[in-house]
């Protein structure tokens, strides 16, 4: 009698999921290696630096916002409407050249109005512009 073509006493009971496995690991690689060098443009910038411990020096004035509406600059209270004279009075003093401006804004006051005390400020005369910040506390707990 002729024999069967399959055997069927030698059937295959599992997957062998190594190679597979090998596989999709050698993938997960690959794409780990190339999305960080894919996401990067190849255009030729020159990053600005950042100062941040710039700012300690005794040439700066100080613009502060509050959430209320009340500006000071320095410590002198003053009207909205009186910033671009008093700021361009101060700026034209003799002392005044390389002068730092900084705006210290509450944190709920609107990204508009911060913007326009910085283009009050440009348009006064000021060079050198910066936004006052703190350090938030997971920044200063990881640098301790």
């Amino acid at each position: 009698m002729q024999q069967p073509l399959i055997n069927k006493s030698a059937s295959i009971s599992g997957i062998n999921v190594t190679p597979i496995i090998d596989v999709a690991l050698v993938l997960v690689i690959i794409l780990l290696i190339t999305t960080p060098v894919m996401t990067i443009s190849d255009l030729d910038i020159d990053l600005p630096e950042a100062h941040t411990r710039g700012a300690e020096g005794s040439n700066r004035l100080n613009i502060t916002l509050a959430e209320s509406g009340g500006l000071s600059l320095d410590r002198e209270l003053i009207l909205p409407e009186d910033l671009p004279a008093t700021l361009k009075a101060r700026l034209s003093a003799e002392d005044s050249e390389d002068l730092l401006v900084i705006v210290r804004a509450d944190g709920n006051i609107t990204h508009d109005a911060v913007q326009g005390i910085l283009d009050t400020a440009r348009q006064a005369g000021a060079s050198r512009l910066a936004i006052a910040t703190t350090m938030s506390r997971k920044e200063a707990t990881w640098k301790r």
